[in-house]
């Protein structure tokens, strides 16, 4: 790893950051988006209003279908039931605490009460992690990946447009949306959040 770069942005570290894997606004924003997970008012407690057919969420074209719908929308219970957004979170919190050498962590309450209770732990550690971890811009990904879901299933926005961009180097191709914060390609160039949006797009590049 280039220790001067942030591993998600592929922006240069501060001084005082040198050596660790993630910047201070990038650790911030993953901090803000496990925030928007949480709560009564949080997106993953949004998840059980758009469980029935026919709410906000629900883009499904039923006219003319010959069959009945059915009963639970099937996208965003995948999301809040055990395997989905809990699952993903507790995952990391364990993976934190082996790494740390602590004892696995346990959960207490219903669903709704694991989340909040990961994602509280995740945001007292994540200055350690963003040090530490090497796995970060996993973890960003991750989180990054479960708020959009949720936000497209509460909302009924569709996800962040994905496009393949094309290496200048060595002809690799990168999937990115808009909210890509940074890639390095397997050739090992870095590219920031401008620079990859300034690649040739693939169907281009193979005009």
């Amino acid at each position: 790893m280039d220790d001067t770069t942030c591993t998600v942005c592929q922006q240069p570290l501060w001084d005082s950051e040198l050596g660790h894997q993630a910047c201070g606004a990038c650790t911030r924003k993953l901090d803000r988006l496990l925030q928007d997970l949480a709560g009564p008012r949080g997106l993953y407690a949004q998840l059980a209003t758009v469980l029935r057919p026919g709410t906000v969420g629900d883009t499904a074209r039923v006219s003319g279908s010959r069959t009945a719908p059915l009963p639970i929308r099937l996208e965003p219970l995948s999301l809040a039931s055990r395997g989905g957004v809990v699952t993903v979170l507790q995952t990391w919190l364990v993976d934190f605490h082996e790494q740390l050498g602590w004892q696995h962590p346990r959960w207490e309450g219903g669903l709704q009460g694991q989340l909040d209770q990961a994602v509280s732990r995740l945001r007292i550690l994540l200055p350690w992690a963003a040090e530490n971890h090497e796995a970060f811009r996993e973890l960003f990904t991750e989180v990054r990946d479960a708020v959009g879901a949720c936000k497209a299933q509460v909302s009924g926005e569709p996800p962040a447009r994905r496009v393949t961009v094309v290496c200048v180097l060595c002809d690799a191709t990168m999937r990115i949306t808009l909210d890509t914060p940074g890639r390095r390609c397997q050739c090992g160039t870095q590219y920031g959040w401008a620079e990859l949006r300034q690649l040739p797009l693939a169907n281009q590049a193979a005009a």
